[in-house]
């Protein structure tokens, strides 16, 4: 078992290694956190890629594009993991390197992961870590060549629900933001998004919320009951076989979005499952290229 943690810290350090810097993201005391060691390990997923569990002490991996092709958009990616754990290889660092061709700045945020025995409101821990994020980034935008204006948030599965949350509970700070930092994401690209919490058999839900959250919180962390009218625009891809996490959340966002006009493009794969990353093998189709192509009309 040692050898095997020993292998996946020595992956994630390669692949972060390609980091310009990696940051704690409070420069002091972590809002709602209890005090208690660090519990923080790594294994290795089915796909031989490295997860990291009972996250605590959040921190922001900053990945600078090319300054020759950089365009002044940034981008901040939330792996997905069932908000047990963290795939941030395969959904943080490679979507990182990716967007950084596209002279895109990503910043690949290492969010607390809910626990009542690490934080006072868990509930509320990966939002305040996303918060933190943009705020963080806005403040240092000049520092990071960044326009401040087109800052947005991407996530896969859980990663996405942190994402879509970020895009609907923007106006109401959980940190402090004495500045009144806007803590608005500018767009939203979410890759087979966890958005409803009403099934409470979910694992994503039970982890959030408790094994018995009342019908507010439920509504409340549902986001496609939060959509108004300043929502920022999303991106959303999903694969129609995806046995985690039903497409219908993905569905039902995407009309919400459009009934409050918001703008918005869904692509569905028809085949494809759950955490695929970057690349759907069940198809020749790459969501990148659409991606890229919507990016460049933000």
């Amino acid at each position: 078992m040692k050898k095997i943690g020993l292998l996946c810290w020595a992956i994630l350090l390669a692949i972060a290694s390609r980091a310009q810097e990696v940051i704690p993201l409070y420069s002091g005391t972590i809002p709602d956190a209890k005090p208690i060691k660090n519990r923080e390990n790594t294994f290795l997923g089915a796909d031989g890629k490295p997860r990291i569990r009972k996250v605590s002490e959040p921190t922001l991996s900053i990945f600078l594009p090319p300054p020759a092709i950089a365009n002044g958009k940034a981008v901040i990616i939330c792996p997905g993991g069932g908000y047990a754990h963290l795939s941030i290889a395969g959904e943080g660092y490679e979507v990182a390197q990716e967007l950084n061709q596209w002279g895109v700045a990503a910043f690949v945020l290492k969010y607390r992961l809910p626990d009542d025995s690490v934080m006072r409101h868990k509930e509320t821990g990966p939002l305040q870590d996303a918060q933190r994020a943009i705020q963080l980034i806005r403040t240092n935008a000049k520092k990071w060549h960044i326009n401040p204006n087109k800052v947005g948030i991407m996530g896969f599965s859980a990663g996405a629900h942190v994402a879509a949350t970020l895009g609907t509970h923007f106006e109401k700070a959980l940190i402090p933001n004495k500045a009144k930092i806007n803590l608005r994401p500018d767009f939203m690209v979410l890759l087979y998004p966890v958005i409803s919490l009403s099934d409470s058999l979910s694992r994503s839900s039970r982890i959030l919320l408790g094994d018995n959250p009342t019908t507010d919180q439920i509504t409340l962390y549902s986001n496609e009951f939060q959509v108004i009218k300043n929502t920022p625009p999303a991106f959303l891809v999903h694969a129609r076989d995806d046995k985690a996490v039903d497409v219908k959340n993905s569905i039902n966002f995407y009309q919400a979005l459009q009934n409050k006009q918001v703008p918005a493009e869904m692509h569905l794969y028809e085949k494809g499952g759950h955490g695929f990353g970057l690349n759907n093998k069940m198809s020749p189709d790459k969501w990148t290229d659409w991606l890229r192509v919507w990016l460049d009309k933000i």
